[in-house]
Formats: C-alpha cells, structure tokens, sequence
C-alpha cells in the first residue's frame, strides 16, 4: 500500500510540474510574439536583421539539446522494445500492426493534402515576384533529384556512428532492429546488454526532465525570432494559404480521433489531457523531434506497455509523420498552381504518382531541418515543378510546421496507443 501511494503521488507530482511547464510555454509564445511585434515596427532594418537570427540562438540551444539525446534514445528504446517482446514471432507481430497503421494513416494524410488543395486551390493568382529566391537556393544545397538508388542508400547505414552523429532516423532504426533481434536470438548471454541498455534509457529519460525546463526559453527565443524578421502582416499576406492548411490538418485530426475513440473509446480523453503538453512544445518549437523523448515517457504513463512504446514510437518517427506527409501533397501543388503546371494540376495520374513516390522518399525524415520542404524539392523535380516555386512558401514554412508538427506528435501517439490495445498492452484499457 504505501509504495502504491508513493507511486501515485510521484504521479501526481509530474503532473503538476507538466502542467506548470505548459503554462510557461505559453506565457513564453505570448512573449515572443509581443517583443517580436515590437522590434518589428520600431526597430531599424539592420538592428532586426542582426536581433533574429541571435534571439532564435535560444531556440537552436534548446533543439541541439534534444537532438543529442534523440539518437540514444531511439537507440535503447528500439533495442530493449525488441528484447522485451521476447521473440521474433511478436516483433514480427507487433511491427505487422504498426506498419498497418503507419501506411494507412500516410496514404489518408497524402490523399487528403492532395484533394483539400486541389478544392482550395491557395496557389492560383499567386504572385510569383514574392519568391524568396535565396532561401530557395540554400533549400537547393540540400537536396538532390530522388532516384531509387538514393533511396535505398540512404535506408541503409554505412556507420552507425555516423548514424547517430548525424540523426537519421530511419537507418537508426534499420540498426536498431537488426541488433536487437540478434540480441533476443543469443537468448541469456545478451540479458546483461539488454538490463545496461534499459539503464542507459532512464538515464536518458532523466535527461528528458532537466532539458524540457529549458523548453520556454527555446520557445521565447523561436516566436520572437520569426515575428521580428517577418512580422504579423506575412500571415495576411498568406492568410489563404494557411488557412486551407489547417483547415486541412482539421479534417485529418477529426480522421484520426474518430479512429482513435473506436479503439480507445473514453480513454481517448485520457490520452489528449496527456498529450497536451508534448503538442504544446510541437507547436511552439515547430519540432515534432523535440519532444520524441517527452512523449515517450506520456504513452507510458498513459498506459501504454513499455516494451510497446519502445518499438512503436521510434519506427513512427520514420514511418508515420502525419502532417508532414499532408504538407508534402499540400506544397507541392500549391507550387503547380502558382506556376500554372498543367500537367500536374490537370492530370489525376500524375498526382497519384507524385503522391506515391511521397510515401517512398518521405521516410526517416525526422531528423532533417525544414524536411517537408527537403522532399518536396527532391521529388518535385521529377515532376516538373520548379526549384524556386519553394521560395514561394519560405516565408510563412515556420507557421505551417507548427501545425504539422504538432499533427506529427497527435498521430504517433494514437499509432502507439493503438498497437498497445490491439496487443491487450494497455492499462485501464
């Protein structure tokens, strides 16, 4: 009994610091916003040009801070989720009904991206004059033309040291799956990397708690960042375009809680109060990476079997970005519209195709800064659209993955939330 209640107040505890630490997110967006307002309308040309780029310091200080625990943690948490399962049977099993969702949830978030633009049509009469050439230009640099070549190099790791120095994502995981599979195969003689392996993620874990204080700061320093260089009129100036977004990533929200309340019933409610501070941070930070530790410890704590979460979350960070993949579509023929690229806005086939090479070259793109706008770029080319279109949407690209980085956090949570009921894995439920 007294561990029990001891249990239950640590609990409550961590609710209570979560809580707070929402509060203080918002109370730092708000800031930002009013300072960067400020500079924006009184500052000189110069003094903002030099102001932006140091006070978003604070959010790039936060970002490298989770991102040198994501690698590690993806790491532990894959290998000891496949330890955990116990056989090659029910990873086999688990992963099965994962990837199920994962496919499903991006051909519906692809789909709909698609026939939300193609309604709304954002991209027609815009004024291709306001292309942002130079940021399209430096996009450039990062990218190149999709063949399955590339695609199949990039899957695969050449290091896994360079791997994890690098944060990709899916050849982590590609990694992470043959190690633990060979681990569970050598039965007791890896039970004691498995037992310094689930240390390594509470040390980890731990390491999640001092980082998010730091979360408001990083938050302060992002909204002051982008109001003071682009100020409040560049959401006039796409107000359209960002409307029939989030017009689009509601629909799929309703798409993805209708589903999540049929296999969840009332405790969809449970798991949205826990979520509400990972998404807060999504959205503030545009970096559904940023809170891959945070949420890790929400599904747990919601319920969800630990060895679930530690399978489930780190393969939908590679397979399962639901706004992200909705952006694609969404971007992508936007551009065709500016550009009046018939072929693309006039022929279905070629919206299929393009849609599907999306589900291929979006994979692992977790760790890449601006990635939505990397694939886009990279498999544009092979339909004709050009390069600079992306200069088009540069400016207001932060406001648009705010949302779908917060869509990216609600998606894989429900994923997680999923799979562990489907393996009768969830508590209370």
């Amino acid at each position: 009994m007294q561990n029990h209640y001891s249990i239950m107040q640590s609990n409550e505890i961590k609710s209570t610091h979560t809580n707070r630490l929402t509060t203080y997110i918002v109370i730092a967006m708000l800031m930002g916003i009013l300072i960067g307002y400020f500079i924006n309308t009184n500052a000189s040309p110069e003094f903002i040009k030099s102001f932006s780029p140091k006070i978003k310091l604070l959010a790039t200080i936060f970002l490298r801070m989770v991102q040198m625990i994501i690698a590690p943690l993806v790491f532990s948490t894959l290998v000891v989720g496949i330890a955990k399962l116990g056989d090659l049977k029910a990873v086999g099993r688990v992963g099965g009904k994962a990837m199920i969702w994962f496919i499903s949830a991006s051909l519906i978030s692809l789909t709909l991206g698609l026939i939300l633009v193609t309604i709304t049509k954002p991209g027609v009469g815009v004024n291709i004059a306001n292309a942002d050439l130079e940021g399209a230009k430096d996009l450039m640099g990062k990218t190149k033309e999709f063949s399955l070549d590339k695609f199949i190099e990039h899957v695969f790791p050449r290091s896994v040291i360079e791997a994890m120095a690098s944060n990709e994502i899916l050849q982590l995981v590609v990694f992470s799956i043959f190690f633990g599979v060979a681990l569970t195969a050598i039965g007791k003689k890896g039970e004691s990397i498995i037992n310094a392996l689930d240390s390594l993620t509470h040390v980890i874990l731990k390491m999640v708690s001092y980082v998010m204080n730091f979360a408001p700061v990083g938050v302060f320093g992002a909204m002051a960042g982008v109001i003071a260089l682009k100020g409040i009129g560049i959401l006039k100036t796409y107000a359209y375009y960002i409307g029939s977004f989030y017009l689009g990533l509601g629909v799929l929200w309703i798409i993805l809680l209708f589903v999540g309340y049929l296999i969840l019933k009332n405790r969809l409610k449970v798991l949205l109060k826990r979520l509400y501070s990972p998404m807060a941070i999504a959205f503030n930070t545009a970096s559904s990476e940023a809170v891959f530790p945070k949420l890790v410890e929400e599904m747990e704590r919601f319920g969800c079997n630990n060895k679930i979460v530690s399978f489930t979350l780190p393969l939908g960070y590679s397979f399962n970005l639901d706004g992200s993949m909705m952006y694609m579509t969404f971007a992508s023929m936007f551009i065709a519209q500016a550009y009046n690229i018939t072929s693309i806005t006039g022929d279905i086939g070629t919206q299929i195709a393009m849609l599907l090479v999306f589900m291929l070259t979006s994979k692992g793109i977790a760790g890449v800064p601006r990635a939505s706008l990397v694939v886009v770029l990279a498999t544009g080319s092979m339909f004709g659209i050009p390069p600079e279109g992306i200069g088009l949407i540069l400016a207001i690209d932060t406001f648009c993955d705010m949302g779908r980085s917060m869509t990216n956090v609600l998606g894989n949570a429900l994923a997680t939330a999923a799979v562990s009921k489907w393996e009768g894995e969830l508590e209370g439920g």
